[in-house]
């Protein structure tokens, strides 16, 4: 009997050790498996379904990302404010000592002009032009360190009662997470542009609560195609950014509105065309105030020799000074926008804080001190829109519906002509607001300014900022894509068998017809044209400029031409694939 249960716990034993020599071999396939896999990927790129699960969990890191941002801000309003209740910030402001209001900013501005000072290299804020920039020229990535600084900045600059928005630096901040998911999987240009979208759009709709206008916005506005091919990793991401906001927030809409807001029988579309027209008016003037007052400080930065660090703490000390009779400057302004919205505001009112407004927003981006301007243009439009329903609703009152659905009308279309995105923020609004009764209002006015917005300024309040930096991509790519390809990379070294003689290079070279080593097609089909020869010499220049300059090669025309039309191609297969 002993022998029997002994036999039997031995059998036993055997049977568990098999279980575990089995059970430790399947784990160990298992680890291999995943390297295999994860070797593969890095080295081919992410399948179809990988790069899906890649976009939910980019979408979930962009969305905790964004929702973090918020309440950072929101948290250091609270602390420097003292207010429990951020959504009634500049109410609050009202009723604090005169020099803390004005000490607030100027103490925050320090702060951040040595977090610019110290990671930038030009003491910059990085917002959605530079995510455009990334998504067009450096196949999907954009700078990680300065982005970060970037966040840092901007995150300051709304605590301490900056007048920007959140939703640029939210924008960076999730293209800087996608950038380092690309470099992690090496993703190429399509991948990486796609990553990138997955990342705004969750962004922008855990941000705003907004699912639709967040795929959207990431489509229209940073990727600036619809591909089928992207769609549906975007709409994954920001469905899970939405997710994220809606268990932190609880899914509400930012503003909602009382009353009914119903047209009177179409008769009032005449109006909402016009206010299209004044909107676009008021949206062209608020871009134009920015870049006004970022020349305006560049040159006095430089005419006064103040160090580059202490312009954000000027810019706050006129904010500051402006809040002391005005709190309704501070911030984001989503208490003086839901006032405007609920038509709490007289006539006088509503233009005199636009105006105020415009100028708080142009003095926070011209003074770097970070932020975006869709909230504020968000304001604008609201105010612009009220003022604008008091003379509509006081001249035909008989025809006349709402006074506020003035102020939504006019909070899409100021919005819509300074993003240049007419589609996805008629839906932000919508979406902000809770209201889907409206929409032909909407579609109206925003409609209109759009068309006229792009007229007065090139095409988008962003696309003017990278054209302001010589970076032109509003023309479409057939333009920008010149610029992306250096002369060097293209050339034909001088020891390359089907190379011209330096004879022919020396005397194309006296003639003044050659081209710089730094140079990029952008600069050499001009010269082609000019030249009227087959060939250019390239020519490195010493960088003290002491010396004769080196011959590299000679680009050819015809490889520039090939290497350009590739570049097309490749272009419009990934924008119709």
């Amino acid at each position: 009997m002993r022998k029997r249960g002994a036999r039997f716990h031995s059998d036993e034993r055997v049977t568990e050790n098999r279980n575990r020599s089995f059970l430790a071999r399947q784990r160990r396939a298992g680890v291999i498996r995943l390297r295999e896999g994860w070797r593969m990927m890095r080295k081919r790129g992410p399948s179809q379904f990988q790069f899906w699960v890649i976009a939910l969990l980019v979408g979930i890191a962009a969305g905790l990302a964004a929702v973090g941002f918020r309440m950072g801000i929101e948290g250091l309003e609270g602390l420097l404010y003292q207010t429990g209740d951020v959504a009634r910030l500049h109410s609050t402001a009202g009723h604090m000592p005169w020099y803390w209001v004005l000490l607030v900013p100027v103490a925050g501005g320090l702060v951040v002009g040595q977090i610019l000072h110290r990671f930038t290299p030009d003491g910059r804020v990085r917002s959605v032009a530079d995510v455009i920039e990334g998504a067009a020229l450096n196949e999907g990535r954009v700078e990680r360190r300065e982005g970060l600084a970037s966040a840092a900045a901007s995150l300051i600059t709304l605590g301490a009662g900056g007048s920007s928005g959140r939703e640029g630096p939210v924008v960076h901040l999730a293209g800087v997470i996608a950038s380092w998911v690309s470099e992690r999987i090496h993703a190429d240009g399509i991948t990486g542009r796609d990553l990138l979208g997955c990342a705004v759009a969750a962004a922008v709709s855990a941000s705003f609560n907004a699912p639709i206008a967040g795929a959207l916005f990431a489509l229209e506005v940073v990727l600036r195609h619809f591909a089928v091919h992207a769609f549906a990793p975007i709409v994954i991401a920001s469905v899970a950014g939405t997710v994220i906001n809606r268990l932190v927030f609880g899914g509400v809409a930012e503003f909602t509105l009382p009353g009914s807001r119903a047209l009177e029988f179409y008769v009032e579309l005449p109006a909402f065309l016009i206010l299209g027209l004044v909107c676009g008016l008021v949206a062209a003037l608020m871009m134009l105030a920015i870049f006004l007052a970022e020349d305006a400080a560049g040159h006095l930065q430089l005419r006064l020799r103040v160090p580059r660090w202490l312009r954000p703490a000027g810019a706050g000390l006129l904010l500051g000074g402006m809040a002391i009779f005005f709190p309704h400057i501070i911030g984001v302004g989503y208490e003086t926008t839901f006032v405007a919205l609920s038509g709490g505001l007289l006539w006088h009112e509503a233009i005199v804080f636009a105006v105020l407004k415009v100028a708080a927003v142009a003095i926070t981006i011209g003074g770097r001190m970070g932020g975006g301007v869709f909230s504020p243009a968000l304001m604008v439009g609201a105010l612009t829109g009220l003022a604008f329903g008091h003379v509509a609703t006081g001249l035909l009152p008989q025809y006349s519906g709402a006074l506020t659905l003035y102020a939504l009308a006019g909070m899409g279309a100021v919005a819509a002509a300074v993003l240049g995105a007419p589609i996805s923020t008629t839906l932000i609004v919508f979406e902000l607001t809770g209201d889907w009764q409206t929409g032909l209002a909407v579609m109206v006015a925003v409609s209109t300014s759009t068309a006229l917005g792009s007229r007065l300024v090139k095409r988008s309040f962003f696309l003017t900022q990278l054209m302001r930096r010589g970076i032109r991509l509003a023309a479409g790519p057939q333009d920008y894509l010149l610029a992306m390809f250096r002369v060097t990379r293209l050339m034909r070294p001088r020891d390359h068998e089907r190379a011209p003689g330096e004879d022919q290079c020396r005397a194309l070279i006296e003639q003044g017809h050659y081209l710089d080593a730094r140079a990029t097609l952008e600069t050499a089909m001009p010269a082609f044209d000019r030249a009227g020869a087959p060939f250019l010499p390239v020519l490195a220049f010493p960088p003290d400029g002491e010396g004769p300059p080196e011959l590299l090669g000679v680009l050819y025309h015809v490889d520039a031409l090939k290497a350009y039309n590739r570049a097309l191609a490749a272009v419009s297969r990934e924008e119709h694939g």
